[in-house]
């Protein structure tokens, strides 16, 4: 999972930056003071001001043609968009096909892989804890997980705000040879760290933003030991259930319940398109491996903004957005702000999705696809939100950067 990938995956390093499952930035950044136009957890909404448009009839005629443009640019096959504004209406479409082989349309009702939003759920589901007593955000994570590099000085913040220092696993050259020459193998969560753990910590704790799936993979395994569940059955009974997310899912293995989508990627040793959509999720786990629809991720979206599920003071501190080194985003604890749009993006194999709530408008933003093709170093994704946004909230346009790696080399910064 990752995000901000340029191109497709032509050469080995490509390909370890398009298995990076991330969602956000897989860049490294400095601390300092919040980025220009980040929230902080007083103010997460930093617009100046509000620029709606009711997405009217006219409006939805530019919005149709903005999606269709974005679908022939990257190769789309298939794209569902749903825009929600209370008071001034909505915009849900389905555009492409869902199977190439058989001709379905792409559907409103289907599931799909969503990728790095998936660390928005397992981070909730920690931040659950922590208003359970059972976990401090503060605690090391060798409290919770032995033998990791700097475990006695690395947080549980420090892991949810991407600061960790720790190596990404999916860059790692033998886990990106052991993935592409079976898709379908089952790996542990301790043989995915063990690829990070023969690399060296990166720098200490809390120095920089840099964005690692390592991190998650931890996290998870913090849930469990605290909790005395698997990460599986927790976030079922504390996340999906209080959520009424009746069509999400952390997938036990392969499993994809109909109807979905089949998922199109070209992150492959030829560069030659792949049907991904069986791809095993467990290299992902934690980091990636849920499945979602329209419906729910719109629910969630809010939810996640808005501390639903969390103790007021426990949003607060998941909303005290630090800078990334990009403009107008920053990174809070599992969540991001993209000017003003506060949720989180998601890249596989196969998917791209895009899950937002702008809460100066109260306006809820979906986006699923289904392939991980990019467009000029951009995620499809990426360019889908901000073509909507462009048009409907031009005060709050929604851009994440495509990453500034250069081709044919791994990339340290993740967006999907």
């Amino acid at each position: 999972m990752r995000g901000w990938r340029p191109g497709r995956a032509r050469t080995h390093g490509r390909i370890a930056a398009a298995l990076a499952t991330a969602g956000l930035l897989a860049v490294t950044a400095c601390t300092g003071a919040p980025a220009s136009g980040a929230p902080s957890a007083a103010d997460p909404t930093p617009s100046p001001g509000v620029s709606v448009r009711a997405p009217n009839s006219a409006v939805a005629a530019q919005l149709d043609m903005a999606v269709a443009g974005v679908m022939r640019q990257a190769g789309v096959p298939g794209v569902i968009v749903g825009l929600w504004i209370p008071g001034k209406g909505s915009y849900v479409r389905s555009f492409g096909i869902a199977d190439k082989s058989s001709g379905t349309a792409m559907s409103e009702a289907m599931r799909m892989r969503i990728g790095s939003v998936t660390k928005t759920f397992t981070v909730t589901a920690l931040l659950r804890l922590v208003d359970a007593g059972k976990v401090g955000l503060d605690d090391p994570v060798s409290d919770y997980v032995k033998d990791v590099p700097n475990g006695e000085r690395i947080t549980l913040r420090q892991l949810a705000e991407m600061r960790s220092g720790l190596y990404p696993y999916t860059d790692d050259p033998d886990f990106d040879k052991d993935f592409l020459s079976d898709p379908d193998r089952v790996f542990t969560p301790q043989q995915l760290l063990a690829y990070s753990f023969k690399h060296p910590v990166g720098f200490p704790p809390g120095q920089k933003f840099q964005y690692s799936n390592t991190n998650l993979i931890l996290l998870g395994l913090v849930v469990e030991k605290a909790s005395g569940q698997s990460l599986r059955d927790y976030l079922r009974e504390q996340v999906l259930e209080p959520g009424h997310l009746d069509h999400t899912l952390f997938p036990a293995g392969a499993e994809f319940p109909e109807p979905h989508a089949q998922g199109y990627t070209e992150q492959t040793p030829d560069g030659e398109e792949a049907n991904a959509t069986n791809w095993d999720p467990s290299w992902a786990w934690a980091a990636g491996a849920m499945i979602s629809d329209l419906s729910d991720l719109r629910a969630w979206a809010r939810i996640l903004a808005m501390g639903t599920l969390l103790e007021p003071a426990t949003q607060a501190q998941r909303l005290k957005m630090l800078p990334t080194g990009f403009p107008g985003t920053a990174y809070g604890l599992g969540i991001f702000v993209s000017h003003g749009w506060i949720g989180h993006n998601g890249s596989l194999p196969g998917y791209q999705t895009v899950a937002v709530y702008l809460p100066s408008a109260k306006a809820t933003l979906v986006v699923l696809s289904n392939t991980d093709n990019n467009y000029q170093g951009n995620e499809n994704s990426t360019l889908f939100a901000k073509a909507v946004t462009s048009i409907v909230t031009p005060g709050n346009v929604y851009d994440v950067p495509p990453t500034q790696t250069a081709p044919g080399s791994p990339s340290a910064s993740p967006s999907g």
